[in-house]
């Protein structure tokens, strides 16, 4: 093999580097509209792909271009866009330009187009738009001749250099919306549509005016410099901090980035023969069939979504344009056929002529999404597996709020205003009348609804903390509506009839009356009515239907019920994870049974000790002798057993798992201050108790700084004689007396916190003897079986060598969380929680949805150590992730048996266990 010289080296890292650039320079960043489709989400984002799948389908369609996420991505990463980009924008425009015969801002007959975002996923109102570009002095009035119509032109160079200079320029739009404001008021006009072209003119030179002052530069006047820069806008609102927010609200990740899209304008603002609209081939509210939408005359897309005019109902528009009416119903058919679901379109007709300016799959209401999925299932479009993947447990869990009472808690109750129902549930909070005040009030605990005259995306932040969102503008596609759906909150819309005054922070009903600020409001987003004071919720047909009062084969059954009822079954026949519940007493076992619970998964025994035993368990923290300590356990003895007994007789025939004793014995004493100060002034006043004294010793004794990592758990078993010793007796003890009863108890005892096997042996030795004596006593065979909890580090991590003395595990991932991330859990969400968030560190809380990385590595592991020792190992988790859909996947995927959560979340964890499997037969097909 020869010897490679020092230049040979040099010319080989030459070419490296030189291949590099290349393969850059060739990477496509630009596709026409005729080159994608609806699968290139991740390249040309949600836009791009469904404006090239609708002009694949041969749907009227504006011709145009879209600049890839690739881009977007190569631009934030450095700052730059990519050296081949501009080249490859300016072929694609010149082929625009030679298909429309005119050029970008021709003088005479002016191409204008519009530059759009379009990430991946639907992202409304988040990022950034501006139409009309090419517009400038000279080609305004090319485009007033070639119109025929001189407002217009002007109308549309105001709104350029209005969105232009808020979105490419950064001025606040105040300024721009004030000055028209101020023109409207000088001229009397009640709208933008009842101001001249004079008017419109003017107008413009105050609107270029602010330009200039806010900018130090006139507004550019080149349609290349005023392209280029808004699509340098479009990339830089990816990571504006509204943008931020949704996704992580969303849970979107941020390295996506965002497409562009260039379109050739149309025009919807050309007069009473032009229009623009959005429409949706169902109820994005409640999921019916029928004509959905809103339709604005004389109008440009911004106004509709923007709610600054009220809309007409979709259906007034076969009046107006049957033509255009007609050709949108059967575009709206052949949609819906083709995607196979609820799609959303915004659509322009110009002078006669309807126009396809876009689709996606619709974001919908909870219930909506229910009702869908079972009548695609039903219309043959889809099967009941798909049906499975277009709900999901975060949507169900919203069909299980409570809402207003129709059947006599509207009796007397003080309706102000009624508006469209936008996103249904019943909300009731003290109002507000700005984001900031909303952010506010609610940290402070305060429920709160936020009011506004229409929201745009700086009120993201607020609406995140409202109960929900009640405007006096817009329609069921204005923002508030549209973001309200996809968030799951209560909207009311278009409440005309209502005066809401920001400024003066109050709202006005037709009769005079006013409510301020911090007055309490409800608004029901299921028919649109508004109320003073705070009107009586009762519980969801979903609940009644979970609680057993209503069946889904009843004549009288609620649609949605029906829905749920369908889906919910075919979820429990796909799944594998079992899902049980965490349960303390015999009420919220039944119920967790009715609500579908295979089990209990969690019973911790300290919630047994509070109230009236309290004093019990005192007696045993001051035994200074065996004969006290065994006086104070006699005592506990037979009301944990009939604790148990009624537990396992509420669960007969299913398992459940009781956790022995886990926090440390401080927590049953009297606080430390309130304890010393008592014994203070019993003392000064000569009157000294001497109970309090030896109480005050003992929580000096027991007093640890770290009470978390102290003695609690398995500890607390081994260092107290007799403690874990009476609560197993007593669990034999029940189910002693359950079998005896004709019962089927199927008890399973769990040792907390156990950080190493020797510890677990000594448990398990002293329990057996226990188990063995009650057993001969009663001849009778319990079948009791013994495991623990997996919540130490150090636990995960000898998984192996547990095994071999446990029957089962059970992973506590709340400690777990605790334990890895080195985080006390009441102390850092209330103190830096927050600030994580904000600044993307997280982008959940990893209380709320497990942490796969650190936390579901040592389940993943811990998982296979043990099974690895003992394969017929049962594991499960009984932390509140259980109830957490995205973690429930988690579960699924690590080959858990089963998963515990509180009872209201066992239908959730349920669906999701369900789509869990369905969507691993579907990867494996």
């Amino acid at each position: 093999m020869p010897v490679q010289t020092k230049n040979t080296e040099s010319a080989n890292a030459e070419s490296a580097v030189g291949a590099s650039q290349q393969q850059s320079q060739q990477r496509k960043f630009v596709y026409d509209f005729s080159e994608g489709n609806k699968d290139l989400k991740d390249l040309l984002g949600g836009k791009g792909a469904n404006l090239a799948e609708m002009t694949n389908l041969g749907l009227p369609v504006p011709p145009g271009f879209t600049i890839t996420t690739e881009a977007c991505k190569a631009y934030l990463d450095s700052g730059e866009a990519p050296a081949a980009l501009r080249d490859e924008v300016s072929r694609h425009l010149a082929a625009l330009e030679e298909r429309m015969a005119k050029k970008l801002g021709q003088a005479d007959d002016p191409l204008l187009v519009s530059v759009r975002s379009g990430a991946k996923f639907s992202m409304p109102g988040m990022m950034d738009t501006v139409l009309n570009i090419g517009l400038s002095d000279e080609s305004v009035h090319g485009l007033a001749a070639q119109s025929g119509d001189e407002r217009f032109a002007w109308d549309s160079y105001r709104r350029l250099i209005q969105m232009f200079g808020d979105t490419v320029l950064g001025i606040d739009g105040e300024r721009f919306s004030e000055t028209l404001d101020e023109v409207k008021s000088a001229r009397a006009a009640v709208t933008d549509v009842d101001l001249t072209a004079d008017d419109l003119k003017e107008l413009v030179q105050k609107f270029k005016a602010i330009v200039s002052e806010e900018t130090g530069r006139d507004f550019p006047q080149d349609p290349r410099e005023q392209m280029d820069l808004a699509v340098r806008a479009v990339f830089d609102s990816w990571n504006g901090n509204r943008a931020r927010l949704y996704r992580r609200q969303e849970r979107i990740p941020h390295d996506l980035g965002t497409a562009v899209n260039i379109c050739s304008m149309v025009f919807g603002n050309l007069g009473p023969d032009s229009g623009t609209g959005v429409a949706f081939t169902r109820d994005p509210a409640s999921g019916q069939q029928g004509v959905y939408g809103d339709y604005l005359q004389n109008a440009q897309g911004e106004d509709v979504v923007a709610g600054i005019r009220n809309t007409v109902p979709l259906a007034d528009l076969e009046q107006l344009d049957k033509a255009s009416y007609d050709q949108l119903m059967q575009i709206m058919e052949t949609l819906e056929n083709h995607y196979r679901d609820l799609c959303d379109i915004e659509f322009t007709i110009e002078r006669g002529k309807l126009w396809m300016l876009q689709t996606r799959v619709g974001k919908r209401t909870a219930a909506a999404a229910f009702r869908i999925a079972t009548q695609l299932v039903d219309q043959g479009l889809i099967d009941e597996a798909e049906a499975l993947q277009r709900v999901n447990g975060t949507q169900l869990a919203q069909l299980m709020f409570p809402r207003f009472d129709s059947n006599g808690g509207l009796k007397g109750a003080d309706q102000i205003g009624w508006g469209i129902a936008a996103s249904p549930g019943a909300a009731v909070g003290k109002a507000v009348f700005d984001s900031y005040t909303a952010i506010k009030w609610s940290r402070s605990g305060e429920k709160v609804i936020l009011i506004r005259r229409e929201t745009n995306p700086d009120d993201l932040d607020g609406m995140l903390a409202a109960e929900g969102i009640l405007t006096s503008r817009g329609g069921k596609t204005s923002h508030a509506a549209v973001v309200a759906r996809g968030m799951g909150k209560t909207c009311v819309c278009g409440a005309e009839e209502l005066e809401v005054d920001t400024k003066g922070r109050c709202l006005k009903s037709q009769d005079g009356r006013i409510v301020e600020e911090g007055d309490v409001v409800s608004i029901d987003g299921s028919t649109g009515k508004v109320y003073a004071g705070e009107v009586p919720v009762v519980p969801s047909p979903v609940v009644e239907y979970f609680e057993g009062r209503t069946h889904a084969g009843a004549d009288e059954a609620d649609e949605l019920v029906q829905a749920v009822h369908r889906i919910m079954a075919y979820a429990d026949r796909v799944r594998r994870l079992r899902v049980r519940a965490n349960a303390d007493n015999a009420e919220d076992a039944a119920r967790a049974r009715r609500f579908g619970a295979q089990g209990i998964g969690l019973c911790r025994t300290e919630h047994m000790f509070l109230g009236e035993r309290r004093e019990l368990v005192e007696r045993l923290i001051l035994a200074d002798t065996e004969e006290e300590r065994e006086r104070a356990l006699g005592a506990l003895l037979p009301l944990q057993q009939g604790d148990f007994v009624e537990l396992f007789e509420s669960m007969d025939g299913l398992p459940v798992t009781v956790r022995l004793l886990d926090p440390p014995l401080h927590e049953f004493l009297p606080d430390i201050t309130e304890l010393s100060v008592r014994v203070a002034l019993a003392e000064s006043r000569k009157d000294a108790n001497e109970n309090d004294l030896r109480l005050l010793q003992a929580v000096h004794r027991l007093h640890e700084q770290n009470p978390m990592l102290g003695l609690r758990g398995v500890r607390l078993g081994l260092v107290i004689p007799g403690l874990f010793t009476m609560q197993i007796r007593a669990i034999a003890e029940a189910a002693a007396a359950r079998k005896a009863g004709g019962g089927d108890p199927r008890a399973e005892i769990m040792i907390p916190l156990v950080g190493t096997v020797q510890e677990l042996e000594l448990v398990r030795e002293e329990a057996e003897q226990v188990i063995t004596e009650v057993e001969q006593r009663h001849s009778v065979e319990l079948g009791l079986t013994l495991g623990t909890m997996i919540e130490l580090p150090r636990a995960a991590l000898t998984a192996d060598q547990l095994a071999e003395c446990a029957d089962f595990f059970s992973f506590g991932t709340n400690d777990l969380t605790q334990t890895v991330w080195a985080f006390s859990r009441d102390d850092v969400e209330a103190s830096f929680f927050t600030a994580y968030l904000e600044k993307g560190i997280f982008g959940v809380s990893p209380f709320e949805t497990i942490d796969k990385d650190g936390v579901g590595s040592l389940v993943r592991s811990a998982a296979e150590a043990g099974r690895a020792t003992r394969p017929d190992l049962k594991l499960g988790v009984c932390g509140e992730h259980g109830g957490d859909p995205e973690s429930v996947h988690f579960f699924h995927e690590v080959g858990l048996d089963y998963v515990s959560c509180s009872p209201f979340r066992i239908p959730v964890a349920r669906l999701e266990a369900g789509r869990a499997a369905a969507a691993q037969q579907h990867a494996s097909a």
